[in-house]
């Protein structure tokens, strides 16, 4: 569902308790802003409202937003990281498309568990870290407040400038996966996708 910039909230309420803005582009990209929609209600005076997955700290938030201000959308794809394995797992429809060795974070660095979404995925050049494409996460770091400038936020992206052994627990949270198979879930999955990590 694309957002056009509004306040969510904690009840399906104008007067309840205030969430969080979501911006109506994302900061890296410029793109939309995606959300995936987990629950709708309708108020009293007839108002539509969205319960959305939110981006940001605290992980696994959520909040409502009025309907009147979204375009609904709808994805077949989804993510699955599993820590216990080290793998990542992309399905469309509910089939299995491509499984995936990774890197995960160091128990120092963990990778934080929940329920997220794609928030931009990004086309990177030779000289960037993560390359070729990096699928910047919903999920924030429960340990590092910021990393390279940015928030502190999660992503699955590739190995290059950075490097891993596929299989270890070696990131400082981010998933990395090899370059081909970076580029073939790059190439898939883009804005509001949900990635469960689990594990």
């Amino acid at each position: 569902m694309f957002v056009r910039g509004q306040t969510a909230m904690a009840k399906p309420d104008s007067r309840s308790a205030r969430r969080a803005w979501v911006e109506r582009v994302r900061p890296i990209t410029r793109g939309k802003t995606v959300l995936p929609v987990i629950g709708r209600r309708t108020d009293r005076g007839g108002t539509r409202w969205l319960l959305v997955r939110l981006p940001g700290r605290p992980n696994n938030s959520v909040g409502w937003i009025r309907k009147a201000r979204t375009t609904l959308s709808r994805t077949a794809w989804h993510v699955v990281v599993d820590l216990s394995d080290r793998r990542v797992s992309v399905y469309r429809a509910g089939r299995l498309m491509r499984t995936f060795s990774g890197v995960i974070g160091t128990a120092s660095t963990p990778t934080p568990k929940g329920k997220y979404f794609v928030e931009e995925t990004v086309l990177l050049t030779a000289s960037h870290v993560g390359g070729p494409y990096a699928l910047a996460l919903s999920a924030r770091s429960y340990v590092l407040q910021e990393v390279a400038g940015g928030p502190g936020q999660i992503a699955v992206h590739g190995v290059w400038n950075v490097g891993g052994r596929m299989g270890t627990a070696a990131s400082h949270g981010c998933v990395r996966l090899d370059t081909a198979s970076i580029r073939w879930i790059g190439e898939r999955i883009g804005p509001g996708v949900p990635v469960t990590i689990r594990g």
